[in-house]
Formats: structure tokens, C-alpha cells, sequence
């Protein structure tokens, strides 16, 4: 059992370094980066990560910043795989777009932050 995390930015000019302390904290073991164009609708790195979890892994999105854009990035693909978002509290309307696109739990960064591991076995325990 492994968290996994997806990191994604628009463009070369991007950086995907607060993303990748958010999941790193996050406990990720593992996170998949893409640089891709939101006008894309190819996402070859995500669907290569959803092809490489296992049963107990669980992918986990960073919602706090270009939601709808990464939500973009894995809406379709998520329902085969228990996945795990959080997003800023002052967009708490990101709850219900990650809902809506199929994200299995969304809670606030701190929540993450505070109860990350309990999360993630209340997640896998509901899938099974």
C-alpha cells in the first residue's frame, strides 16, 4: 500500500515545486510529474500512474491551485483507482467539482495535513 501523487503545470515557465512539498507531505511516496498544456486533452503521464497503482495504493491530487485544470487531468480515470484531494479552504466549491469528476475523498489542506494516513485507510477501507 502506497500513496502515490500527481503534480501538474501548464507550461514550461511553471514550476511544480509547491506542488511537490504539498504531496511529499502529504506522504506520497511517489510523485508523477507532467508539464502539459491545459488545451491538451492527452494526459499520458497520469494515465501511465493510474496504470501503476496497485490495489491499496492511492492516488492523491493537490487541489490548491489550478483546480479545474487538474481535475481535467484525471477526470475518467479515477473511478477504477480510490483517490484523495484537498484543496484550499477559501475555494471550498473545489469539493464539489472534485466530486462531481469522480475524486473519492476531497478535504481541506489542513484536514490532509493533520489526519493524512487515517484518511487514507478510511478510503481504502470504504472501497473494499
Amino acid at each position: 500500500m502506497a500513496n502515490f501523487g500527481y503534480a501538474r503545470v501548464s507550461t514550461d515557465g511553471q514550476s511544480l515545486d509547491n506542488q511537490l512539498a504539498e504531496l511529499e507531505a502529504a506522504g506520497c511516496m511517489r510523485v508523477f510529474r507532467e508539464k502539459v498544456s491545459g488545451a491538451k486533452t492527452e494526459r499520458a503521464v497520469v494515465a501511465k500512474t493510474i496504470a501503476r497503482l496497485e490495489p491499496g495504493d492511492v492516488l492523491v491530487v493537490d487541489l490548491t491551485a489550478d483546480p479545474d485544470e487538474r481535475l481535467g487531468s484525471v477526470a475518467g480515470l479515477l473511478g477504477s483507482v480510490p483517490s484523495l484531494a484537498f484543496y484550499s479552504h477559501v475555494e471550498a466549491d473545489v469539493r464539489d467539482r472534485a466530486q462531481a469528476a469522480g475524486v473519492d475523498l476531497v478535504v481541506p489542506r489542513s484536514r490532509m495535513a493533520r489526519e493524512g494516513p487515517a484518511l487514507v485507510d478510511r478510503l481504502l477501507a470504504a472501497r473494499h
